[in-house]
């Protein structure tokens, strides 16, 4: 797991829940700017999965492959999921779950990282 990647996806996705806690907080519904950013978390999200995959195949281990594949799976789903559940409920409580899918990435990579070095 290529941890350049890991980190840029931590910090993107606690960046884009900081901004969305603001919006929230201000009572406004997800504009363009939050659209984009989870955009960009989902594409570097992607980047990571590649780089998993490509170790994999290269020969690399995981001490714990089920978890391993859950936690890429879920990675990649919840992005586009909160996106749509924010354009869905146009209220501030969109652009909560929006806060939501921020810490869950970040914590899920985190998580990701330690399952990867057979820490944990």
């Amino acid at each position: 797991m290529n941890t350049t990647v890991s980190a840029i996806v931590i910090t993107v996705a606690l960046l884009l829940m900081l901004a969305s806690l603001i919006t929230a907080i201000r009572d406004r519904p997800m504009g363009m700017v939050l659209l984009i950013g989870f955009g960009v978390l989902e594409v570097a999200v992607l980047v990571q999965v590649g780089f998993v995959i490509a170790a994999l195949a290269g020969g690399a281990e995981s001490p714990e492959p089920a978890t391993l594949w859950g936690y890429l799976i879920g990675e990649i789903v919840i992005p586009p999921a909160g996106v749509f559940l924010a354009l869905a409920e146009r209220s501030r409580w969109g652009t909560a779950i929006l806060v939501v899918a921020g810490f869950a990435i970040a914590v899920m990579n985190a998580r990701l990282g330690q399952i990867w070095q057979g820490v944990a």
